[in-house]
């Protein structure tokens, strides 16, 4: 998807370029934690895959309520299932580690309710730039060129921001793959297949900065 990246690119420009937004009224954010993931339709389970997730904004205010936001990110996607202590290779579920890690290009439209809580929705464009995938401790993907995994990930994104110190506030996220990122088939021990599309599913747990944001008088 060439054209999607190029497209969200353009917006991007398009919306830094736009004279009509002096740069005052811009606020600059910074932002760090981690990704808490799983890969739906990889017949492994739970949020087991930690991953980081860390990036910078710019927030554009219409007024006290609406905001908009870019922001170019690097996020840790993947799964993981530990090694079961009575490991039989013959069993259908093997010791499983994925690490997929994209550059990403989220936009959010924000509401904030009486300037403390903010809701966000937005959606994200991300780029595969790295991979690791294990399978009963053996690499069979290292590469970006060769592996089953699409380069590109659209993602829908919901994200509450909530304030815990002036400046400081506390992203909670979730997102996931509105395309899927590889489809594979699996074989069983009786010989038995099936194939199934793959999507990510990530929870997100960030500290975020907001620059030249104005804090309340009434505030510390």
């Amino acid at each position: 998807m060439k054209h999607g990246l190029r497209l969200i690119l353009l917006l991007v420009l398009s919306f830094f370029l736009n004279r009509e937004m002096q740069a005052q009224r811009f606020l600059g954010a910074i932002a760090f934690g981690g990704n808490l993931t799983q890969v739906d339709g990889d017949e492994v389970y739970g949020f087991k895959k930690f991953g980081f997730n860390v990036g910078a904004s710019s927030i554009y205010p219409f007024n006290d309520k609406w905001s908009i936001s870019i922001e170019a990110s690097f996020s840790q996607k993947g799964s993981y299932e530990k090694y079961p202590p009575d490991a039989d290779p013959t069993k259908e579920l093997p010791y499983y580690d994925l690490r997929l890690s994209y550059l990403e290009v989220p936009l959010f439209v924000y509401f904030t309710d009486q300037g403390f809580l903010s809701i966000g929705a937005g959606f994200s464009y991300g780029r595969l730039v790295g991979i690791k995938e294990i399978e009963w401790g053996i690499p069979v993907h290292s590469s970006i060129t060769n592996s089953p995994y699409n380069r590109d990930d659209w993602n829908a994104i919901i994200n509450v921001r909530i304030p815990i110190w002036k400046r400081l506030k506390i992203d909670f996220r979730y997102a996931y793959s509105l395309t899927k990122i590889r489809t594979r088939t699996y074989t069983n021990t009786t010989g038995d297949s099936w194939t199934r599309d793959q999507y990510n599913n990530i929870i997100t747990l960030r500290l975020v900065y907001v620059f030249n944001e104005k804090i309340k008088k009434n505030e510390n």
